[in-house]
């Protein structure tokens, strides 16, 4: 298995990733570009034999999904090189409008279904069903150089990044802080992410608009990294991959962990990730079957090497149950 959290690292995914019949071999393709494949699978370099599957498979969605999606899809070319699975990566809120218009066959979230996207579903008379992957814990960080901040309660934050009409400075939140002003970063209004932040912080309260929002988490890293009085959040792959240039914040007390999101005791901002897959797709296209299987047997580990936590084995398995009954 490749060295994913190596690749997290230098890997930009607000992209669109397409990954097909290359073995060993990726490539990451523009979205409106049309991708290739060529070259033999791992299994039959090595004189394997494998059962072989030709077809398509499309995808879109959250950010956050991507790393532990992007493991899934580069290692199962090595398995089923004449499968050509693409993935964009356009936010939880695109990723479902995709998915609605018909035109993938799985959508990547990081936040579960809205009624309203579940009534599209309905009304386009698109079935599905909803797998859990993993399990994130949405980190808070500051930059390096922040020396003022370690923890902050929910209510600290809610200061911070509810809008209030004024010109939020360190020393508004604690008068011991530097009187210099806030700068935010935060995902974009189509990220799981971002409704989940509007969900459990702000109480569905107007975010501050001096925010700078992008649907690309790498971007989020980037000015937070390049700027003192920077403040962002993301899923908790991101800042593991960026641990050496950034600051986690704790939460009422509580630092993000393995341990500590599994658990809930990181709360109100563990929360699981998942994939809704189309179930027609499923029973008719034998790809989607055996990639979506596939993702089932290896998102717990591919979740581990990325930086999240996976699920009890039980829900992996009872996920295989669910899928093989769509068949």
């Amino acid at each position: 298995m490749k060295n994913w959290k190596y690749l997290l690292m230098t890997t930009m995914v607000g992209s669109a990733l397409t990954l097909g019949a290359c073995g060993s071999e990726s490539s990451t393709t523009p979205e409106n570009e049309e991708p290739t494949t060529s070259g033999e699978t791992a299994g039959e370099q090595a004189g394997e034999e494998v059962a072989t599957i030709e077809g398509k498979v499309a995808g879109d969605g959250s950010s956050t999904v991507a790393p532990i999606m992007e493991a899934i899809v580069e290692e199962y070319a090595g398995v089923q090189g004449k499968v050509q699975v693409t993935v964009g990566v356009s936010g939880t809120g695109g990723g479902f409008e995709k998915f609605i218009a018909g035109s993938t066959d799985f959508a990547n979230a990081s936040r579960p279904i809205k009624d309203e996207e579940k009534e599209k579903l309905a009304a386009a008379g698109i079935d599905y069903t909803e797998f859990q992957l993993a399990y994130d814990g949405l980190s808070l960080v500051v930059n390096k150089d922040n020396t003022w901040v370690d923890s902050l309660t929910i209510e600290e934050l809610q200061k911070i990044w509810i809008e209030d009409g004024s010109v939020k400075k360190w020393s508004d939140i604690n008068p011991e802080w530097p009187a210099e002003e806030i700068v935010f970063y935060s995902p974009g209004t189509d990220s799981g992410t971002y409704d989940y932040f509007d969900e459990v912080v702000l109480d569905d309260a107007d975010m501050v608009k001096a925010a700078t929002l992008s649907e690309d988490d790498n971007v989020l890293v980037q000015g937070v990294q390049g700027d003192k009085n920077a403040i962002g959040y993301f899923g908790y792959a991101y800042y593991l991959a960026n641990k050496d240039t950034l600051k986690i914040v704790k939460v009422e007390g509580v630092e993000p962990t393995n341990e500590t999101i599994e658990s809930g005791e990181y709360s109100p901002l563990s929360r699981p990730l998942f994939v809704y897959v189309n179930n027609n797709a499923v029973k008719e296209n034998p790809a989607t079957y055996d990639f979506i299987k596939y993702s089932l047997e290896n998102a717990g580990d591919m979740a581990e090497a990325v930086g999240y936590v996976k699920l009890p084995d039980a829900e992996y398995e009872k996920g295989l149950a669910t899928l093989e009954g769509l068949k």
